[in-house]
């Protein structure tokens, strides 16, 4: 709760993953994908409840044993490769009325803190805004991004021709890292998305935004965890 205004976190996890098998509940340095997210959930100064929404019963048994809840089983309709992401969170939203603020943490983003969880819901609230969403700074600059041509050539994806040749001459931009999604709750049933023209940025650093989609992420995801073992 965060000046009075509870706050329901989403916990999106389904169980088909094509390029990792069970990748929600896939073992990372001895826990289960899951529970890095579960755990930092729970240390969270304003979460009021921690829901898993999935449709998989193995991950559901995994998620309650790491003290996330699972109220019901999502319908398999909702659990497809072309799924729009913000259905699931809109069917877990059906359930649950007494909420001021949504916030969904998606298990493939181990590396987030409960401080980066606490400071994006802090500043929605200090901003008054509808929205916020975690970012990082990106690593790869737009000016140097080409496609190919019918003709075979390079042609740049920026219409603007002038390109930095030194990267600290290069606008900063930012990506998404899908690691924390706040939205006050009204707002995003109306819009049903967190991207919207007065969406705020929560920027966190690299080290901590690795969102795994396939076996390279999750290597070395483990490879950062090894390392910060070693500190």
């Amino acid at each position: 709760m965060i000046n009075k205004k509870k706050i329901l976190a989403i916990i999106p996890a389904r169980g088909g993953s094509k390029g990792i098998p069970k990748k929600n509940i896939k073992p990372l340095k001895g826990k289960p994908l899951i529970a890095w997210t579960i755990e930092e959930a729970k240390k969270s100064r304003f979460l009021d409840r921690i829901i898993v929404s999935t449709d998989d019963e193995e991950i559901m048994n995994v998620a309650k044993e790491w003290g996330a809840e699972v109220p019901f089983l999502r319908p398999s309709e909702l659990a497809q490769d072309n799924t729009p992401g913000i259905a699931p969170v809109l069917h877990a939203l059906e359930y649950f009325s007494d909420y001021e603020y949504v916030v969904v943490l998606q298990p493939t983003s181990p590396l987030r803190l409960a401080e980066d969880i606490d400071n994006a819901i802090s500043l929605c609230e200090k901003n008054k805004s509808n929205f916020c969403v975690s970012v990082t700074k990106s690593k790869i600059i737009p000016e140097w991004m080409f496609r190919i041509n019918h003709r075979g050539v390079l042609e740049p994806i920026n219409c603007n021709r002038e390109i930095p040749y030194q990267r600290q001459k290069a606008k900063k931009i930012y990506v998404l890292n899908g690691a924390v999604y706040v939205a006050r709750k009204e707002a995003l049933i109306k819009t049903q998305s967190f991207l919207t023209p007065e969406t705020i940025p929560y920027i966190m650093p690299g080290s901590r935004s690795i969102d795994i989609d396939d076996i390279i992420d999750f290597e070395y995801c483990e490879f950062i965890l090894g390392k910060n073992e070693c500190v």
